[in-house]
């Protein structure tokens, strides 16, 4: 013969872990979905800080480059050091539950200026400005195979 518990000592015992459970897998949900904002906002920092560092180092306007690319709110930072252009995005991160601490994410590009192009304030200085002599257009010779 088959002996049953009785229903009453069990009974309301799946309610009490799923009040208890739940909490913690909306917190780490919402940690997860964070984390995956986070990083689509690192990407579009980063996208940014290349095409300031591009644009700055072919001698046009670098913030204005990566405004169009970075994310809202975004703060750039174009620097010309010497020969090299440093480009610096900082954005913050919205975060998915308002008691959660705000982050915010950071990416910077590098690139070297491109020959010609002259850093502000050198022109007053004597030097030519670039595009005024274009240099000799280079000619290709097509490649013979031997005889």
């Amino acid at each position: 013969m088959i002996r049953r518990r009785p229903a009453g000592r069990d009974r309301g015992s799946f309610t009490a872990e799923l009040a208890a459970g739940l909490p913690a897998l909306l917190l780490l949900l919402l940690a997860g979905l964070s984390a995956v904002n986070a990083v689509g906002t690192k990407a579009g920092c980063l996208h940014a800080a290349r095409e300031a560092a591009l644009a700055a180092s072919r001698g046009a306007d670098g913030a204005a480059a990566a405004s169009r690319a970075a994310p809202p709110g975004a703060e750039v930072t174009v620097t010309v050091d010497g020969q090299r252009v440093v480009a610096t995005v900082r954005a913050p991160v919205r975060a998915l539950g308002s008691r959660l601490p705000r982050i915010s994410v950071t990416a910077t590009a590098v690139a070297a200026t491109e020959p010609g192009v002259m850093e502000p304030g050198v022109a007053e200085q004597g030097v030519a400005q670039p595009g005024a002599a274009e240099p000799p257009t280079p000619t290709v010779e097509p490649w013979e195979d031997g005889p």
